[in-house]
């Protein structure tokens, strides 16, 4: 079967956009933004809420927050393919300085499909600077989409939407070649890009 990769190149005007939202690009402050970046993609509700006081006066940043936004998004039953569980991505005030190693990771926080239970883990890259620098000190994704979708945080223009896609290969290596070609316009762009296999989807 012919995978349709016709909507990504050269048809932008083409995809079903299902939402978007505009922002300012929050500063660094000491470290922080104290901002969230939240989106529900049952609702396709994009928005930005503040980070409490009480949570930036308990934790540094990465996995304390990821910890506490999810607590507050889950009960006691909530499984971890239910709409009510979130998908975390967390920075912390040293995300994106050079002059350490290390300080590009975000720590991802949700509830695992193989526990149960709370599950944190860590990925390198520019994903958590480039979130740090849009505005950014954590990104919270809940709910589940009708269709697939596409996440797109344009930092630069201070717009994110989301755009429905079907009939796509879920193939990493593929996926990731045809996104670049979509939502970049030069080599230094090529690097902006996070994608999740189909390894991540909810699945009942």
């Amino acid at each position: 079967m012919e995978e349709n990769w016709s909507m990504f190149v050269g048809n932008k005007e083409n995809q079903k956009l299902l939402t978007s939202f505009e922002f300012e690009p929050g500063k660094v402050e000491k470290g922080y933004t104290d901002r969230r970046l939240y989106i529900n993609l049952s609702e396709n509700k994009i928005e930005e809420k503040p980070i409490d006081l009480q949570v930036k006066e308990t934790f540094t940043g990465g996995r304390g927050y990821g910890i506490w936004y999810l607590w507050d998004a889950v009960s006691s039953n909530t499984k971890w393919n239910d709409s009510e569980n979130e998908i975390i991505f967390c920075t912390g005030p040293i995300c994106g300085v050079t002059q350490y190693s290390g300080t590009g990771k975000a720590h991802i926080v949700t509830l695992s499909p193989e526990t149960g239970t709370v599950n944190d883990n860590n990925v390198g890259g520019y994903l958590a600077p480039f979130l740090k620098f849009s505005g950014w000190d954590l990104l919270e994704i809940q709910g589940k989409a009708k269709e697939d979708v596409i996440i797109f945080i344009d930092g630069n223009k201070g717009k994110v939407i989301i755009e429905e896609v079907s009939g796509i290969n879920s193939d990493t290596y593929l996926l990731i070649k045809k996104l670049t070609e979509r939502y970049t316009d030069d080599e230094k762009d090529k690097r902006n890009l996070s994608i999740v296999s189909s390894k991540g989807e909810f699945r009942p």
